[in-house]
C-alpha cells in the first residue's frame, strides 16, 4: 500500500524528540516497553506499518542522551497532533538480557539508565528493539486530540485517515548497515 496508505491506520505514541530523530533519519531504532495502560503482557508490535505520533507526555530530559537534550521542546500546538511520518518495521527483537539491551544505547536516543528502567519496568525483564524505515508524509496530517487518543497507551487507531508517504529518510544501504550493527550487538 506504499507510498500512499489509507484505510484503518494506527499510530505509535513516541516522545516528540525521538519521533523527530526518526523522521530526520538521525536514528532508526526505538527501544520500547509500553505504557501503564498496556495489557498485562506489555507492549507488543501490533502493526508492521504505522504513523509516528509525537507525544510530549512523560518526555524526560534526564532519560535522553546529552546530544539530544537540546531537541526537547514544549508542545507547539496543545490539543492537536501533527503526524510527521509513516514508519515500517524492518526488524523487531525482544531483548531479554539487560546486557544486550544496554548495548543498544549508541543506536537510539535513550540513556543506559533509561533503557535499564524500561527493561525492569513492572518486574518483567525485557524490551523490544524496533528497527524502522521512516518515510515523511508528503502532506501534513494534523488531527485534534480526541478522548480516544489520551492515556498511557502505545497504539492509537486512526479511522478514515489517508496519507501519502515519500521516500525513506535513510537510504536502504545505510538502513541495512544499521540492521547489521543491531544484530551484531544482540549476538
Amino acid at each position: 500500500m506504499l507510498p500512499g496508505m489509507s484505510a484503518a491506520l494506527s499510530a505509535l505514541k513516541e516522545w516528540d524528540t525521538q519521533s523527530r530523530l526518526l523522521t530526520q533519519g538521525t536514528l532508526s531504532l526505538l527501544v520500547r516497553k509500553g505504557g501503564i495502560m498496556e495489557t498485562h503482557d506489555g507492549f507488543e508490535v501490533e502493526h508492521r506499518s504505522f504513523l509516528l505520533y509525537p507525544t510530549f507526555l512523560h518526555q524526560n530530559p534526564v532519560e535522553l542522551q546529552p546530544q539530544y537534550q537540546s531537541l526537547l521542546r514544549d508542545d507547539p500546538q496543545p490539543g492537536v497532533i501533527g503526524f510527521p511520518a509513516l514508519a515500517e518495521v524492518v526488524a523487531v527483537h525482544k531483548v531479554e538480557s539487560l546486557e544486550q539491551a544496554l548495548r543498544l544505547e549508541s543506536l537510539q536516543a535513550l540513556t543506559g539508565a533509561a533503557i535499564e528502567r524500561r527493561f525492569q519496568y513492572r518486574n518483567r525483564p525485557w524490551v523490544h528493539a524496533l528497527l524502522l524505515r521512516v518515510r515523511p508524509l508528503l502532506e501534513p496530517l494534523s488531527l485534534p486530540e480526541s478522548a480516544g487518543m489520551l492515556g498511557c497507551v502505545s497504539w492509537v487507531p486512526l479511522e478514515g485517515v489517508t496519507v501519502r508517504a515519500g521516500e525513506p529518510v535513510v537510504p536502504e544501504d545505510v538502513l541495512e548497515a544499521r540492521q547489521l550493527e543491531l544484530e551484531q550487538l544482540l549476538a
